[in-house]
């Protein structure tokens, strides 16, 4: 007997695609702040889940000019992956330094629900995180950011501070002229006073906040230990692959250390400059109030993001639910709807006979 072939049965073999002009409309529709809002609120709340989730440092295939990761994780009711590149060099030939996908698919039968773009996607969680462990560890009369790297993450970590943290005024650097005039350009009207730096000794001075998200693939010293001050809170992003970091290592020596998932972290963060032993504590932890965050007004807190697939598995699921809600996005046959799901070769069959009679 032949297998149902109802609608319902054509609809639980599609997968809802969302592309990258989709996700510009679901943005546009919702707004930036509520889109950054509305992650930061789901990786927090999965967080508090972290031992629900199965978990394993990304897999990475590294090249003289870059890096491709997998990043998988799952919970017991879904899986989800990200591709992601980073390649410094790719401006010169007109590419995003970071393109990204990922998929989200029911644990119970492997079924793809999500296929997402996830550049735009990534840009909006990693502001979202930087923003949610901000929350933790830094002070909470936080105003000022020195925000030096000025590419395509700046204007997602500018935002996301104002509206999450509260931060009103910037300090901006960058090697590249262009690249800061870009992000002035872009926050225009959105509330900041923003001073443009000569340098990062400038730009950190007086800095209560001070975010990194510098591309270069070296072993960079952004930040030396002389200027730190008292109660800083760091948010180091750019440093995310072997090879890759920002700090001088004086500095990590400083700060209570935090990261996301610490094995990644060991060989991927500004930790891997450090012994095995250095001490650091999961941000999940302290969400969970199972370890402190900050534990003083002059103690300086540093955040070692290298980003995590649990990030982007709460970012999958907000991109699929409002996708949904908002009618964004199209199902496509990315599995083979089969009458009978144990004949794939009949499948072939059919389909020349389609094109006989057509």
């Amino acid at each position: 007997m032949a297998a149902n072939t109802s609608p319902t049965t054509t609809l639980h073999t599609e997968t809802l695609y969302v592309g990258a002009r989709d996700l510009v409309r679901l943005v546009q529709r919702l707004g930036l702040p509520a889109c950054i809002a509305g992650v930061a609120e789901r990786i927090g709340r999965d967080f508090l889940r972290w031992e629900a989730f199965e978990k394993t440092p990304r897999v990475a295939s590294h090249s003289r000019d870059g890096v491709i990761e997998l990043m998988p994780v799952a919970d017991a009711a879904r899986f989800a992956f990200k591709y992601v590149n980073g390649h410094p060099k790719n401006t010169r030939e007109g590419l995003p330094t970071v393109m990204a996908f990922g998929v989200l698919a029911d644990v119970s039968t492997g079924a793809p629900r999500l296929l997402s773009e996830l550049t735009f996607t990534t840009a909006i969680r990693t502001a979202a995180t930087s923003a949610l462990a901000a929350r933790a560890l830094a002070r909470p009369d936080s105003r000022r950011m020195a925000l030096i790297g000025n590419g395509a993450q700046a204007e997602f970590q500018a935002l996301a501070f104002r509206d999450l943290l509260g931060i009103r005024e910037l300090r901006l650097f960058d090697v590249d002229p262009a690249a800061t005039a870009k992000l002035v350009a872009n926050l225009e009207g959105e509330g900041f006073d923003i001073t443009v730096c000569a340098s990062t000794a400038e730009a950190v001075k007086g800095a209560d906040v001070v975010t990194t998200a510098t591309a270069d693939k070296t072993n960079a010293t952004i930040l030396t230990p002389d200027m730190i001050e008292p109660g800083m809170h760091l948010n180091a992003v750019g440093g995310d692959c072997p090879g890759k970091t920002e700090l001088h290592r004086g500095v990590l020596e400083r700060a209570s250390v935090f990261v996301e998932f610490e094995p990644q972290t060991r060989v991927e963060g500004e930790i891997q400059q450090l012994p095995a032993d250095f001490p650091v504590t999961e941000l999940w932890q302290v969400l969970a109030g199972r370890r402190a965050g900050r534990r003083s007004a002059g103690e300086v807190t540093l955040f070692d993001s290298v980003g995590f697939a649990l990030e982007d598995y709460s970012a999958l699921c907000f991109v699929h639910d409002a996708a949904l809600a908002q009618g964004i996005g199209q199902r496509i046959d990315l599995v083979p709807a089969q009458e009978d799901p144990k004949d794939l070769f009949g499948l072939l069959r059919q389909e020349k006979v389609k094109a006989v009679v057509a």
